[in-house]
């Protein structure tokens, strides 16, 4: 604020400075002005020889006279000397045109006197007009205007700081309660949200956007508390399990059964191990941006690999005719496919089919992918639509109501049936296969499996044409896909 209203002042003594300047040079222009214009008219008598005595002016306070080259006067006004000259001759330009700076006292005016200079006449009787005007008119008038500037300059200062004081206070004034509100929060004394002013200026904007940052901050707060719960949660479980086995046999020491100790030990070992391997995983997701495909993947060899691991119930495998082509990683298509049918092979009572359909297409300004078309080929994709394949696992298990197919994407979210039934699971199979989903480009869906009960899951993934993936060489592919039986 005090830098403020300093520059404030700097720059209007400076703007006043050159005020003064400016009328000064303008007064002294125009006394020159109609100093030149009479002795523009004198010098035209004297050129015509008809010059008047006295010579007509008029004001009293400018005095004429016509010299000639020895110095003596012709002509003079009524009240200029008419034995001195107002100017000595040795100053006179002959000729040119001359403005000079005069005593007061020799011409017999108040204040500075200006005296222009005019040549006059003929060559051979060379004569010289000079005009004096006073300039005490132009001192009165820069002496009456600074000393306005010199009282008015302060009291502008004075009036303008305080306005600036206002303002100013009134601007920062909600900043001052938004940084109070931040250190409520920080001091966890506050509500979480910062206070909205209700001016609908930038502040406002401001705050409005710093509380959706801090309730996203919150919901991820939130998420990550539940998160951390559940991983303990879940670890403990197969800890508690190890403890207990081991506490037993040590207590029953000579009639242990170190072999039946050492399967369920290991079974627990496992349970742990993929459960921190897959806590890991999500982890890595969430840190790390995602990444569409290295290079071209054919589902139908990748199906055919993930279907052969289940020989019991066996897993129906219908592929198209043509290989079908997809952008993405093997690894984590593998895994996706290979979390899904392990789903439902686990939930089955007897029947699971694993099938792909090229060509599904989706429109992308839709906001949500599903099938749309599962006849369009890639090729008669329209514009603003994307072509994507069809993968569906289908199982005639018990299904999942449809109140519930959104929230088992979830971390950590294992439904009744499926607690009582899950041989080791923790609720993270699922939402593994939506995030790598999320990463390839594609999406994911539960539906009613048709005409059976069961369910089926929907997976779409971003179609690749096949000339453009036999374009791809070997360097940028991925390692290749095991060969389709």
């Amino acid at each position: 604020m005090a830098i403020g209203v300093f520059g404030l002042t700097i720059g209007l003594a400076l703007g006043g400075v050159v005020l003064l300047g400016a009328l000064g040079f303008v007064l002294q222009r125009t006394v020159d002005t109609e100093a030149f214009r009479t002795a523009d008219a004198v010098a035209l008598l004297a050129a015509e020889d008809a010059l008047p005595d006295p010579l007509p002016v008029a004001g009293g306070q400018v005095r004429v006279q016509v010299i000639d080259g020895q110095g003596r006067i012709r002509a003079a006004s009524i009240d200029a000397d008419r034995l001195v000259p107002m100017v000595r001759p040795e100053r006179l330009d002959r000729d040119g045109r001359q403005r000079l700076e005069v005593p007061p006292e020799r011409v017999g005016l108040v204040g500075p006197v200006r005296v222009v200079a005019v040549p006059a006449g003929t060559a051979a009787d060379p004569l010289t007009v000079l005009v004096a005007r006073s300039m005490a008119d132009v001192r009165h008038s820069i002496h009456v205007v600074r000393t306005i500037l010199l009282v008015a300059f302060p009291l502008l200062v004075v009036v303008l700081a305080g306005v600036a004081w206002r303002v100013v206070g009134a601007t920062l004034r909600p900043v001052e309660a938004l940084r109070r509100g931040a250190e409520e929060i920080t001091g966890r004394a506050g509500t979480g949200r910062l206070p909205v002013p209700a001016s609908a200026d930038e502040i406002h904007r401001l705050a409005v956007t710093l509380n959706g940052m801090l309730d996203r901050l919150e919901s991820a707060r939130v998420r990550q508390r539940a998160f951390v719960s559940d991983a303990a949660h879940e670890l403990r479980s197969p800890l508690t399990n190890i403890r207990t086995e081991l506490e037993v046999a040590q207590r029953l020491a000579d009639r242990t059964d170190w072999t039946a100790v050492t399967t369920n030990l290991l079974a627990d070992t496992e349970r742990l191990s993929r459960l921190v391997d897959d806590l890991l995983l999500l982890a890595r997701l969430d840190e790390t941006p995602p990444t569409r495909g290295t290079g071209p993947v054919e589902l139908g060899a990748l199906l055919t690999d993930v279907a052969a691991r289940y020989p019991s119930p066996p897993v129906r495998v219908m592929l198209p005719a043509g290989p079908i082509w997809t952008i993405g990683t093997v690894e984590e298509l593998r895994r996706v496919l290979a979390n899904l049918v392990d789903n439902a092979v686990r939930h089955a009572y007897g029947s699971v089919v694993l099938a792909a359909e090229a060509g599904a297409t989706t429109a992308t300004t839709a906001g949500a992918l599903g099938p749309v078309s599962t006849t369009a080929a890639v090729a008669k994709v329209g514009p603003g639509v994307r072509a994507y394949h069809l993968v569906t696992v289908t199982d005639d298990g018990p299904g999942v109501p449809v109140a519930d197919r959104e929230r088992v994407f979830d971390r950590f979210t294992r439904l009744d049936d499926g607690r009582a039934r899950d041989d080791g699971g923790a609720g993270l199979g699922l939402a593994i296969v939506r995030e790598l989903v999320r990463r390839a480009g594609g999406g994911i869906t539960l539906t009613d499996a048709p005409e059976q009960q069961g369910l089926r899951v929907c997976l779409l993934l971003p179609a690749l044409p096949v000339e453009e993936a036999q374009g791809v060489t070997a360097s940028d592919a991925d390692p290749p896909q095991p060969a389709r039986p």
